[in-house]
């Protein structure tokens, strides 16, 4: 019976949740439901009124636009405390009007109930006008604080509360009436706005280090002399067989797109240009991890969002004993080899703590630039051309090669600019980890509360966050 769990259920309480699985009757949900329930709970259903998103034939990836007028909502872009705002999709006005009963507003919760389950939200003034997808249900909160319930749901009561009540073996979800049966931990009014303040300081923190880091964005554009850059629409391009297919070994009309020679012409005017390979001394995508459930982080394209490694829900693996491993080191870049909408992501590693590369992700690393610089050009328009250009194979399944990125092209650029482009980045780093400092701090209060009471949790949240405004 070694590392085996038990639990005792009595009959009516089998009978009472109407489930007999016994995952659902795990000791620390056991734990979990008596401690809340020892506290001022009531279901979710009390505090919130709901809507399922529409059906998933309603609205189809073939009608995304380039409008960014009205923003599609999908389950993966909800994350726990955030909707990630790095690989947005649009839908067109009319497609937006016809589904207009799914239109979201500012403090509603999304929550991830298809896919990745349990992943709770909250949306927005810039999040909106928007409509959400069928993977996500939507939460409007009544008689409490919205902030509150998105951090009690994403506390560890919360949220294994939550995941235990998934559905389903291959396609797992979480069903409304299930959801509507939820505990949730009612704090006193003074604790629930002490929370949603430092919610809300978290917010304009995370702001604050967007445009940081737009600042070193166009700081880039500006030492690379393409501001005002606009692509052509010109779309031939004569080419020799000399100077296509035998110095290249491509025949593809989208390798020679005018708009890639252009931008390099553009670059070339201010800037002598080299060969990324002559930079690098590692080019070296990983290989499939051996997870376990302790060893090191691994990190797959999900996790490399541009300009930011995410050190959240990660897996783990353990080194492998056959040969060398191939592990990420703070100052690594790290670039997506493959899917569309991820392809080419870069972000320089800023955390202390190693981690391992999946099959998917390349690991850049260089001694003779500032790799958060290279970060910081690989994410620019140059490197996204460079990316369209040098990326094999068709939607089914794309890659972008190792022995490829090797061929970009990387402007010669003075260390002192390139310092400053890092040091802004370097800025916004310190600033998002502030936000997520704030976020970790406001879910602990509510976890204290519940385990202790809310004096203390009061305490602890006005200690951590003191030098908040």
């Amino acid at each position: 019976m070694e590392g085996l769990e038990i639990s005792e259920v009595k009959l009516s309480e089998l009978e009472y949740s109407g489930r007999l699985d016994s995952e659902y009757y795990r000791p620390v949900f056991l734990l979990y439901e008596k401690v809340v329930k020892t506290q001022k709970s009531v279901p979710l259903s009390e505090v919130s009124d709901f809507l399922i998103g529409p059906f998933g034939s309603a609205f189809t990836v073939e009608n995304y636009t380039d409008d960014k007028s009205y923003r599609y909502i999908r389950g993966k872009d909800v994350k726990q405390m955030k909707i990630m705002d790095d690989d947005d999709v649009y839908l067109p006005k009319a497609d937006f009007d016809r589904l207009s009963k799914y239109a979201l507003k500012e403090n509603d919760l999304l929550v991830s109930v298809v896919g990745t389950l349990g992943n709770a939200a909250l949306i927005q003034k810039e999040n909106i006008p928007a409509i959400f997808s069928c993977k996500n249900t939507v939460l409007r909160v009544k008689e409490i604080s919205a902030p509150y319930l998105l951090t009690y749901i994403n506390s560890k009561y919360g949220r294994s509360l939550l995941l235990r009540k998934e559905r389903g073996a291959i396609q797992k979800g979480l069903n409304l009436d299930d959801l509507k049966t939820l505990d949730i931990f009612v704090a006193g009014n003074e604790l629930q706005l002490l929370v949603e303040h430092v919610f809300k300081s978290s917010v304009e923190i995370e702001k604050k280090a967007k445009s940081t880091y737009t600042q070193a964005e166009n700081l880039l554009l500006t030492a690379l002399g393409i501001s005002d850059f606009s692509p052509s629409t010109k779309n031939t391009s004569e080419k020799t067989f000399k100077n296509s297919f035998l110095a290249t070994g491509r025949l593809d009309a989208e390798y020679y797109q005018p708009k890639f020679d252009e931008l390099e012409a553009e670059i070339a005017k201010s800037n002598e240009l080299a060969q990324l390979i002559d930079f690098l001394t590692l080019n070296q995508r990983g290989t499939q991890p051996n997870y376990a459930e302790q060893g090191l982080p691994v990190i797959n394209s999900k996790h490399v969002r541009e300009g930011e490694v995410l050190l959240t829900d990660n897996r783990f693996a353990t080194l492998s004993e056959k040969e060398e491993p191939l592990v990420i080191q703070k100052g690594d870049v790290l670039i997506n080899g493959t899917g569309v909408g991820t392809i080419g992501r870069s972000a320089c590693y800023l955390h202390e703590q190693n981690a391992l590369p999946d099959n998917h992700v390349t690991i850049l690393r260089t001694d003779k630039i500032n790799p958060i610089f290279l970060s910081v050009y690989l994410n620019s328009i140059a490197g996204k051309y460079q990316v369209d250009k040098y990326f094999k194979g068709s939607s089914g399944q794309i890659e972008l090669y190792p022995k490829d990125i090797e061929n970009f092209y990387i402007p010669i650029i003075s260390a002192g600019t390139q310092t400053q482009i890092a040091d802004l980045v370097q800025q916004s780093f310190a600033l998002k980890a502030e936000s997520e400092r704030l976020l970790a701090a406001a879910k602990r209060a509510v976890e204290i509360a519940i385990e202790e009471n809310e004096d203390v949790a009061m305490a602890y949240l006005n200690k951590e966050s003191h030098h908040v405004d």
